[in-house]
């Protein structure tokens, strides 16, 4: 029998070196993710936010004739629409970059 482990294609130490070298990668893409943005809008651009990688929100824009006082509940629920499709646009970022690194491998990331 050979060394190494089938489906790997090399021997333990250069297993191991991968693994490292994608663990430094993963740490590098989650600290450079505090600096990307992502957009996100509601209300057909009545509101923006722009959050960041590691789903910090960083900004509101609500434009003032989306204000009612009237109705501040609908206020609220675009306000929530927003930054919720801006977490999820977020997690998809973080992803995306995660799975260049580890190629997909399930259970990873």
């Amino acid at each position: 029998m050979g060394k190494g482990f089938p489906g790997f294609g090399g021997n333990m130490g250069n297993i191991m070196k991968q693994a490292e070298k994608m663990q430094k990668d993963m740490m590098k893409v989650q600290e450079e993710m505090k600096e990307r943005l992502v957009e996100a809008s509601s209300g057909g651009g009545a509101i923006s936010v722009i959050v960041n990688g590691k789903k910090e929100l960083k900004e509101i824009k609500i434009k003032p004739e989306v204000v009612d006082s009237e109705d501040i509940e609908m206020l609220q629920d675009l306000i929530l629409a927003a930054v919720n499709e801006g977490l999820r646009k977020a997690d998809e970022m973080v992803n995306s970059e995660m799975k260049k690194i580890t190629g997909g491998i399930p259970g990873l990331f």
